[in-house]
Parts: C-alpha cells; sequence; structure tokens
C-alpha cells in the first residue's frame, strides 16, 4: 500500500466533499446564505424548503455526485486493488466528513445524507438499491425526510452484513458502514427526539426547526 498515495487521496476527498452546493447555488441563485434560512442546514432538504424543487434537486445530485467521486478517487488513485476497497471506504468517509465540516465555509455543514448516498450506492450498490427502496416508500408515507435517511443508512449498513456471504462484500465494508451510521444518527440527534415528541418537520411544510 503506497501510503502517501492514500493520504493524498484523503485529503483530496475530503476538499470535495467540502463544496458545499446548497451554499454556492443560494449564493448564485437568490444571493442567500442557507445556513441562515429554513432549518439552517446546508443540505438538499432545507434547499427544499427554502428555494423549491429544481435548486434541491441539483443540490441532491451534486451532493451525492461527491460521495462517488471520493469512493472512485480511493479505488484510482491509491494502487490498491478494487477488490480491497479499504481506500474507498476510508475516502468515501472522509467526504462525508467534508460535507459535514466543510474547510471552505468555516465548517458549517449539512448533515452528510446525500454525500453519504453516493458513498453507499456506489461500494455496496444492492444493499443501497434496497434499503433505499424502503427509505423512499417510509418518506412519502410518513413525509419524514429524517426518518427515511435514517433508515436508508442504517438499513444499508445491516443489509451489507446480510448480504456479505452471497455478495462477497469485503468484510471490513460493515465497519466501515457502522461507522457511517453512528455519524449520521449522532448528526440526527435532535430530529430523532423530535420525532420520538412528535415535533419533526415534514416535506412540504413550514417550519424554523433545525431539520
Amino acid at each position: 500500500m503506497d501510503w502517501l498515495q492514500l493520504v493524498g487521496a484523503i485529503i483530496i476527498s475530503y476538499l470535495i466533499g467540502s463544496i458545499s452546493f446548497s451554499y454556492l447555488i443560494g449564493k448564485l441563485l437568490r444571493k442567500l446564505d442557507i445556513r441562515e434560512h429554513g432549518s439552517g442546514n446546508a443540505g438538499a432538504t432545507n434547499t427544499l424548503r427554502v428555494m423549491g424543487w429544481t435548486p434541491a434537486i441539483i443540490v441532491l445530485l451534486l451532493d451525492c455526485a461527491k460521495g462517488i467521486a471520493a469512493v472512485v478517487i480511493g479505488y484510482q488513485l491509491t494502487g490498491i486493488p478494487v477488490e480491497s476497497g479499504i481506500a474507498a471506504g476510508i475516502c468515501g468517509l472522509a467526504a462525508i466528513l467534508g460535507h459535514n465540516w466543510p474547510i471552505y465555509f468555516n465548517f458549517r455543514g449539512g448533515k452528510g445524507v446525500a454525500t453519504t448516498i453516493g458513498v453507499l450506492a456506489t461500494l455496496v450498490f444492492a444493499a443501497a438499491l434496497t434499503a433505499g427502496v424502503v427509505a423512499i416508500i417510509t418518506i412519502a408515507v410518513t413525509r419524514y425526510v429524517s426518518l427515511g435517511s435514517l433508515l436508508f443508512i442504517s438499513g444499508t449498513t445491516l443489509l451489507t452484513a446480510v448480504f456479505t456471504p452471497w455478495l462477497q462484500y469485503p468484510g471490513y465494508y460493515t465497519a466501515f458502514l457502522v461507522i457511517i451510521t453512528a455519524l449520521s444518527f449522532w448528526k440526527h440527534r435532535d430530529n430523532i427526539s423530535r420525532l420520538k415528541s412528535g415535533t419533526e418537520s415534514k416535506i412540504g411544510g413550514k417550519s424554523d426547526a433545525k431539520t
């Protein structure tokens, strides 16, 4: 393993993750800081609340692309065989950390859901697709984006462990995903409290809560 290349790939992945598309699109289209409006979160859901569907979809796709790019960088820049996936997992995590704590924007970012979608879809597509269907149905029925997001991430982790014997995922993928899941639950801790109390905001509604 070329450790210098690995460190370089991790840094590049973090810097890519640090590009806050919700902030940039807010500035470009509305001359606003998305973090000062709606829920205050720099992500696709708050972009939807503040700016509407088209900017939100653009942010969602671009944030997903950050996760995909980081995993590909991990595969390609380190010289580590694709089947190992070690660098890919680490670089994917670095991109999520960059999104959540972006160096370009005073470390005030989002919750990393869209970037996590890109990472998981690239690393463990079958598990992510299955969990994604459940998450979409959950969001459609309950209109809680946070609940669907948490179900997607935790469900992908569980299914990766279940599918590993058949799809031959490396065993350490599950370890990476457990870390990513724990990070997501921590970032969503306020949402979890509001879900328990029944005060969580629903998609399509107006709220000043930090969702």
